[in-house]
């Protein structure tokens, strides 16, 4: 090497040199590392920190080694402003040639990335700063990483807890309790989780990264957020639940008020059906009549013990209850009308008949035939039957159409237009 390139030679090694102690200095200082240094460290984490540890102790030794051959070069190269043939030689022989050489004690016995440790190590400066930044790179992988998951789950853990801390104390005030309710008991299932996620995450951080695959910068991944986020979701299932009873907490008196409504119409409704029944049967002869149920005791139990849930503040037990009572007690109110209209039908086809039979006397009555003795005598015949108690409906009926026939037979020949009866049968 002549002297130019010596001295080009020289202030790279400088740069480099300066380059490399800076980020020494900022590993030494960076807030992953004095973490890791303090924190009673378990599994994965422990074991890859004891061995950083040592290439920490080894990336220093080999810069010290180097920060001592590069200020020898400088000595030599200071001793002559134009320096010697010989000069050159031994500059040429420190800048390239294997000049640094690191014995078993300065290594701290500790293994390289290449292999296990050896007594003494040779090296160019090239190859000393190749292997300090190996050792940088690896070393700052593991503190940015454990730095990482650090800075990212246990406050996340922490607020979580918090909301938990909240979730808990408003579940006790409605009911939701351990052993009670199965949201207390997920409630309890969450804190366990989460105080054993926190103490393994800050004794064993590297568990929780994810390396970026195809990565080679330090540091490159991310936090395993997999247990905190089924935490959370787990967390925002039991709110939802909560909030439902809260619900019910807020309009528990209007929603029993109106299921006793709902329960008293269709009393009323079965009781009217009933009444019906009996009239029914009174009145009307040769007809099937449904029998009527009575009120639903199961539905008038369950709602005393819904009171009973409202008045002991069970918010818990009230919610489910009330859903499935509002629901039955719609179908008891259906099934109750459906009772009265099926009881009273066969008095809605002997008004029918009284309808229809009173409509053909008016309709004669217009075409001045009212005092046709037919007419009159199978009028008379007809509502005897339908005014009369018990009234056959079947034989009324047929009353009813010898009437209609009648009235035809005597309108058609004499009036055919609108007022005619054809199809009136």
């Amino acid at each position: 090497m002549d002297r130019d390139e010596v001295d080009r030679a020289l202030a790279r090694l400088d740069a480099e040199h300066e380059a490399i102690e800076t980020s020494l200095l900022a590993l030494q200082d960076h807030a992953g590392r004095r973490l890791l240094e303090g924190a009673e460290l378990t599994g994965v984490t422990k074991e890859r920190w004891a061995a950083t540890e040592q290439s920490i102790s080894l990336l220093w030794a080999y810069f010290d080694a180097y920060t001592a051959a590069l200020e020898s070069v400088r000595e030599l190269r200071a001793r002559r402003r134009w320096p010697t043939r010989d000069d050159l030689a031994e500059l040429t022989e420190r800048l390239r040639g294997e000049s640094v050489t690191l014995a078993g004690a300065a290594l701290h016995n500790a293994p390289t990335l290449t292999g296990p440790a050896r007594l003494t190590e040779r090296f160019t400066l090239a190859e000393l700063v190749n292997r300090m930044n190996e050792l940088y790179a690896h070393s700052l992988d593991l503190v940015v990483a454990a730095d990482a998951v650090w800075s990212a789950l246990p406050a996340r853990i922490d607020l979580l807890a918090a909301e938990l801390h909240r979730t808990r104390g408003l579940a006790h005030s409605v009911g939701v309790r351990p052993g009670e309710h199965p949201s207390g008991d997920d409630l309890e299932s969450i804190t366990a989780e989460l105080t054993e996620l926190r103490a393994q995450v800050v004794s064993d951080p590297l568990a929780f990264w994810v390396p970026a695959p195809g990565s080679s910068a330090p540091g490159g991944g991310r936090p395993d957020t997999g247990r905190y986020d089924r935490a959370a979701r787990a967390l925002e299932d039991v709110r939802r639940e909560i909030d439902a009873v809260l619900t019910v907490r807020q309009d528990a008196e209007q929603r029993l008020v109106r299921l006793r409504d709902v329960l008293s119409r269709a009393d009323r409704t079965l009781a009217e059906a009933r009444s019906a029944r009996g009239e029914v049967l009174a009145k009307i002869a040769a007809s099937e009549v449904p029998a009527v149920s009575g009120p639903s005791i199961v539905l008038q139990e369950q709602l005393a013990t819904a009171a009973e849930y409202r008045r002991h503040s069970q918010w818990h037990r009230l919610s489910p209850l009330l859903e499935s009572l509002e629901q039955e007690a719609e179908d008891e109110l259906l099934r109750a009308r459906e009772s009265l209209t099926a009881v009273t039908a066969p008095l809605a086809v002997r008004a029918e008949l009284r309808g229809r039979l009173d409509a053909y006397k008016a309709k004669v009555a217009r075409h001045g035939m009212a005092e046709d003795p037919l007419l009159i005598e199978r009028y008379d015949a007809a509502r005897r039957m339908l005014w009369s108690a018990p009234c056959d409906l079947r034989v009324a009926e047929q009353a009813v159409l010898r009437y209609q026939r009648a009235a035809a037979d005597l309108l058609v020949p004499r009036k055919a237009g609108p007022d005619d009866l054809r199809g009136d049968s």
